[in-house]
């Protein structure tokens, strides 16, 4: 029954007439999809609650000072430095600065300053400005500054200057993204197909899926209450072009070895389809339920790269496998060109493929010559690599470690920890009860790391008052952390008080990233290990493949680590970067293990475990690899963006990719099946009996 079913649906995107209508229904999707796909931008959510913990703190205060004070702004500080001593001129500079940009776009409330500092060589001016204009304000502020006298510095930080140009950066990201994908993916396509035509079929098909994808994120974002960041719309089209890219690959090459072996390329395409489209399923859905397994985090920032990256690895599966046949079959075998596919009836005999697929034989019987000594050294390559490790350090990123480059504002904040104390412009947010207002004052003012001088209160509404604290060091360091700790602890003794602002998010970002990585990560690996467990029907393969990807990880995770420090000179890494590297490359890691896997199963069928692993690593290597190259190649596209925790995703992704196609699928994995022979077949039919079988038996679901 399930192999009747699986003909059928195979039946359709290859049939003579079908292929027609799927073609036309596809398009019709696109069009009526793609046409929205530009409107993702604007359905953005980037404010404060899109990347904090759900239930921490200081989501808490950020949600009562949007309740009962108006708030949903950040301080700019506008930072004067003359090192020889702020000048009249300086200052009159500074008040008629003060006075244009009270009107700026984006300024939500009154102006302070410029207030001197204890030096005589600084000003500041603080502005709060809306959360949602930062980026017009930081403009217009950057325009009214030019042309300073001589020896006169000025700068725009604060939170509202950081966060500005953290969305200069990640504005229209998803269209910049996509580009430096589509080049890549063209690129190599060329490369490895050498064909001036075929690369352009799997990359529209592509194209149409990622377009369709930010569509359907951009309803659900508008009338479900999806949150998409605009992170997720940045690295969306890079696992979309990856993805899908890979999935092309696999049924394009088993297309060509069907066309080989039939006269008609309906029935070619059937087969290719029939042959491959469950492993690819399979993938599909390792990919999809490990991105969904994100969804159980703490942090939003994380949580909600799930569903949208879900959405976008069963779109590129539903257009490689319906409308990708269809535009093949329609599309005659001259597309192939130079190299054509043509039917020849030296390829019923299956060890005809030998000398096609000569390099990856070679490989196979070196496999099959020393597995043991094989699986030892590899073992031994990838445990040297989990040494680096020890330059883990994924405690978060300061303001000035974010970036690749140094932009105005972190320039700034240096600039004003000269002069000012160093939380200026970031203080420390506490709500409490407007009764016990005197009490949480000396609370506050009285914690040691708090400028005693410099705790004031915004006012009071609904039962609450507000507090802003500044703190004696800069707001990201781990000396603020301590403090907003302490100040925690002090004011919680005094009613319903609680603490936020950009430190207190910090340390509950910190908290949740924790919680999720102990969380998380078993989920997922319990989610995949069952998929597999399903796929290939035994349990011994699957654990096999689950410790090798595990490994792959952890030896990927250490050489990015020690990259990042040694090499790369980035200060650290992000919180959730951890959590992000294991999804990432535990799910795609999986996919070249499966494919794998899957025809070596039905290798195996025909002739024992050995063959069907020599057999089977033969036949794919080749097209597994290049489907490797191409998505690591795309996930290194994430480089070209000058944000660290973007930059090292890119990384640890592409690097590990490779490391799992070259090392892991080519040579450790293989060595151990070979060793352990039937076995890993437990608890199935094949593991009691390693007889061939005839090939009317087989399985159907390969890659």
């Amino acid at each position: 029954m399930v192999k009747n079913s699986t003909r059928s649906l195979a039946a359709i995107p290859a049939g003579r007439r079908t292929k027609w209508l799927v073609l036309a229904g596809w398009l019709v999707v696109f069009f009526l999809l793609g046409s929205m796909a530009g409107k993702l931008t604007d359905a953005e959510n980037n404010d404060a609650t899109s990347f904090l913990p759900g239930k921490a703190e200081s989501t808490q205060v950020f949600k009562l000072q949007k309740r009962y004070f108006s708030t949903n702004t950040s301080l700019a500080v506008i930072v004067y430095e003359r090192p020889g001593g702020i000048t009249s001129a300086d200052r009159e500079r500074a008040r008629t600065d003060a006075t244009a940009l009270a009107t700026a776009k984006g300024v939500k409330g009154q102006a302070q300053g410029p207030l001197p500092s204890s030096d005589g060589r600084a000003l500041q001016t603080l502005i709060p400005v809306d959360d949602l204009k930062v980026v017009d304000f930081d403009d217009a502020a950057h325009k009214l500054l030019k042309g300073v006298p001589p020896g006169l510095a000025v700068h725009v930080t604060g939170p509202a200057g950081v966060a500005g140009d953290q969305f200069r950066v990640f504005q229209n990201i998803s269209g910049i993204t996509a580009l430096a994908a589509g080049i890549v993916v063209i690129v190599m396509l060329l490369l490895i197909y050498r064909s001036p035509f075929l690369w352009a079929v799997p990359l529209f098909v592509v194209g149409t899926a990622l377009a369709a994808t930010m569509g359907i994120l951009y309803l659900l974002a508008e009338h479900a209450g999806l949150t998409v960041s605009a992170q997720t719309a940045g690295i969306l089209p890079i696992l979309v072009f990856g993805v899908g890219t890979d999935y092309a690959m696999l049924l394009i090459a088993r297309y060509r070895e069907e066309l080989h072996r039939h006269r008609d390329k309906h029935e070619a395409m059937a087969l290719a389809l029939r042959r491959s489209g469950p492993a690819i399923l399979a993938s599909a859905a390792t990919v999809a339920c490990g991105m969904l397994c994100l969804m159980f985090a703490e942090l939003n920032s994380t949580a909600g790269f799930g569903p949208s990256f879900a959405i976008g690895v069963g779109l590129a599966l539903a257009a490689m496998t319906v409308l990708l046949p269809a535009l093949l079959v329609i599309l005659p075998r001259g597309v192939f060109w130079p190299r054509v596919p043509r039917f020849d009836a030296k390829y019923e005999d299956p060890d005809a493929y030998e000398t096609e697929h000569g390099f990856w034989a070679g490989v196979a019987r070196k496999v099959g010559a020393r597995p043991r000594l094989i699986w030892a050294v590899t073992t031994l390559v990838l445990i040297a690599l989990t040494l680096g490790l020890t330059s883990l350090k994924a405690n978060g990123l300061s303001n000035e470690g974010q970036f690749v480059t140094k932009p105005d504002s972190v320039v700034g904040e240096t600039v004003l920890a000269r002069h000012f104390p160093a939380g200026t412009g970031a203080p420390a947010v506490v709500i409490g009860d407007a009764a016990r207002s005197t009490e949480l004052h000396d609370a506050i003012a009285h914690t040691p790391g708090v400028a005693p001088d410099q705790v004031a209160s915004t006012g009071t509404a609904g039962g609450y008052v507000q507090y802003n604290a500044v703190l004696t060091d800069p707001s990201d360091s781990p000396a603020a952390r301590r403090t907003i700790e302490r100040l925690r602890t002090a004011v919680h003794q005094v009613g319903r008080a609680k603490v936020g602002g950009p430190t207190a998010s910090l340390i509950d970002t910190r908290s949740a990233a924790t919680h999720d990585n102990k969380l998380i990560m078993p989920i997922a690996l319990a989610v995949v290990f069952v998929i597999l467990i399903l796929l290939l029907r035994a349990v011994v393969a699957p654990l096999l493949m689950m410790v090798t990807v595990a490994l792959s990880f952890l030896a990927s995770l250490g050489a990015s680590a020690f990259l990042f420090d040694k090499a790369f000179g980035f200060q650290g890494e992000d919180t959730s970067f951890p959590l992000a590297a294991f999804v990432f490359l535990v799910a795609l890691g999986v996919d070249y293990n499966i494919f794998l896997m899957t025809r070596v199963r039905e290798e195996s069928r025909i002739g024992g475990t050995r063959h069907g692993m020599l057999r089977g690593l033969t036949v794919t290597g080749g097209v597994i690899t290049s489907a490797g190259l191409v998505l690591a190649a795309t996930f290194a596209a994430l480089l070209v963006l000058p944000i660290v925790g973007t930059a090292e995703i890119g990384f640890v992704v592409a690097f590990g990719v490779l490391l799992d196609t070259v090392i892991v699928r080519s040579l450790l994995l293989p060595a151990l099946a070979i060793d352990l022979g039937r076995r890993i077949w437990w608890p199935s039919r094949l593991a009691r009996s390693d007889a061939p079988a005839e090939r009317a038996d087989l399985p159907v679901s390969s890659a």
